[in-house]
């Protein structure tokens, strides 16, 4: 249903989104992290996990990550070489080097546990707007709305016809906000999150078998935007070779050379400049005689 200006009624709106509750209750992934028995601190590692991450890729990690360090605590009093290690290959690693900062504000400020409260949240090193929200939402039950790309791309679509800024805006949250129902508002966040990763997708939209077609404005716009933005290349760039300098330090024992740097990659500027970029990061430690090492190693 439509108003005379054109725009979707509250009454619509409200229908998509009870449609997208009902597709949901059938058809979405059992993580463990979305779990009743799953902890706050569960959520805030998959959170940070899933990052420009995929689902398939965190589920090992994720697994692995709550059997060593079930609280954030237990991460705490470990070194964040340590965390970096544990993150292997799920990709940019300095997620973990965050994460296990806030494990120690944690401990210093909550007593060891995740904060509830937005504000306490957001102090929390390495947490931004978006995994703030996802915690009080997903693991306190806060009626707080949750915007990744995946919802600002199926509320663009559905409700304007068009894709999704670049980024989040604060029109967004709004928007959203005003989209979730008074009971139940996390599961109506999860439910839209789902159905942009699963349904409405970036690359490959499930338009024919969408339980929400009938209302969607995108097709009747004529799809405008529709082909995803290409990956960036990941071959022979710093990232790669970041990567492979990580993955020998992760096996060392103790510090090393320089010189046992240099298998990671044959290109010696283009290594140094990788070198460099860790240790600004915090990836990696300078010692003396010229040695390197994961921080606090």
């Amino acid at each position: 249903m439509k108003s005379s200006s054109g725009e979707l009624t509250q009454a619509a709106i409200g229908s998509t989104v009870e449609r997208i509750l009902a597709w949901y209750a059938t058809a979405a992934r059992d993580l463990p992290w979305r779990r009743p028995d799953a902890t706050a601190w569960g959520v805030l590692v998959s959170e940070i996990m899933l990052q420009q991450t995929p689902v398939n890729r965190v589920l090992p990690a994720w697994e692995a990550w709550l059997t060593r360090w079930p609280t954030p605590a237990a991460l705490a009093a470990d070194p964040p070489a340590d965390a970096v290690r544990a993150w292997g290959r799920l990709g940019y690693p300095r997620r973990a080097l965050r994460l296990h900062a806030a494990t120690v504000a944690m401990v210093e400020q909550h007593d060891g546990h995740v904060p509830s409260s937005l504000s306490d949240l957001l102090a929390l090193p390495g947490v931004g707007t978006y995994t703030a929200r996802a915690v009080a939402a997903f693991a306190f039950g806060q009626r707080v709305p949750v915007v990744d790309t995946n919802v600002a791309r199926v509320t663009a679509r559905v409700l304007d016809g068009t894709e999704p800024a670049a980024s989040v805006r604060r029109s967004d949250l709004a928007r959203v906000e005003a989209l979730l129902p008074q009971d139940d508002a996390p599961r109506a966040s999860v439910a839209l999150m789902e159905f942009g990763a699963l349904v409405c997708t970036a690359r490959e939209p499930r338009c024919a078998s969408c339980p929400v077609r009938e209302g969607c404005r995108w097709p009747i716009a004529g799809r405008p935007g529709g082909s995803a933005r290409r990956a960036q290349p990941y071959a022979g760039t710093d990232r790669q070779v970041r990567g492979r300098l990580l993955a020998i330090l992760r096996e060392a024992t103790v510090p090393v050379t320089a010189d046992e740097l240099a298998p990671a990659w044959d290109e010696p500027v283009q290594r140094a400049r990788a070198l460099d970029s860790l240790v600004a990061d915090g990836l990696l430690e300078r010692r003396p005689g010229g040695l390197f090492a994961l921080p606090g190693d």
